[in-house]
């Protein structure tokens, strides 16, 4: 009995901390947000440091992009390697990059951020009682002290004792921000939408990734 409960209490711990969560937590969006439509050629970019994580970011937004009929194309596959996404850029290099955006002909960009990273830790008590010594009934000799005081089955429960065990967990919050730009337009005036979101506890890259691009494009329609 003691092991039953303590291989389902671990088995409730596993399945918590497998579980990943993402949601938007804000949105906006101008009120020509649509042009993105007419935009002929548009960048995404994950900017990371993590190589898998923008691969598969990217590829998803590109995809969902692709899907509603706008031309769109990873950052990894055509950014040459000398235009580190992850690191700030020098002068020279900024020149570069939007000399860049202008001979590949991208008229739109996607760029997704991460703001922030929280990290949680959780504590899971367990055990510290006796199992299976429940009754669906009091007894008489509950009715006074003295009775249940010197009654032998004061003196234990007869059920099986599980031992206290504490099981601890940390998990990571990540806050990203995704901005979308039309570089058709004047400079001051690109801007085109901001979605802030959180994925608690990612586990699986191509899997978070999907769920990403899909609640990124709902909260823009």
């Amino acid at each position: 009995m003691k092991n039953h409960i303590k291989i389902i209490s671990v088995l409730m711990l596993l399945v918590i901390s497998a579980c990943s969560n993402t949601k938007v937590i804000a949105s906006w969006k101008s009120e020509n947000a649509n042009q993105i439509k007419n935009n002929k050629n548009v960048l995404v970019i994950a900017r990371t440091g993590d190589k898998q994580a923008r691969i598969a970011f990217e590829s998803e937004i590109a995809e969902k992009l692709n899907k509603e009929g706008i031309n769109a194309t990873s950052s990894f596959s055509i950014l040459p390697t000398n235009l580190k996404i992850g690191k700030e850029l020098t002068e020279e290099q900024k020149m570069a990059f939007k000399e860049f955006l202008k001979i590949e002909g991208f008229d739109g960009v996607v760029l997704n951020v991460i703001k922030d990273l929280e990290e949680t830790t959780k504590t899971y008590s367990d055990g510290g009682y006796y199992a299976g010594a429940t009754v669906p009934f009091y007894p008489s000799y509950y009715n006074g002290f003295y009775t249940y005081y010197f009654n032998p089955y004061s003196y234990t429960s007869f059920g099986t004792y599980v031992e206290p065990t504490t099981t601890t967990y940390s998990y990571k919050t990540y806050v990203l921000e995704t901005v979308v730009y039309n570089l058709n337009q004047k400079e001051n005036d690109q801007l085109i939408a901001v979605v802030t979101s959180k994925i608690e506890n990612p586990q699986d890259i191509d899997n978070d990734a999907k769920v990403f691009a899909k609640k990124i494009f709902n909260s823009l329609k």
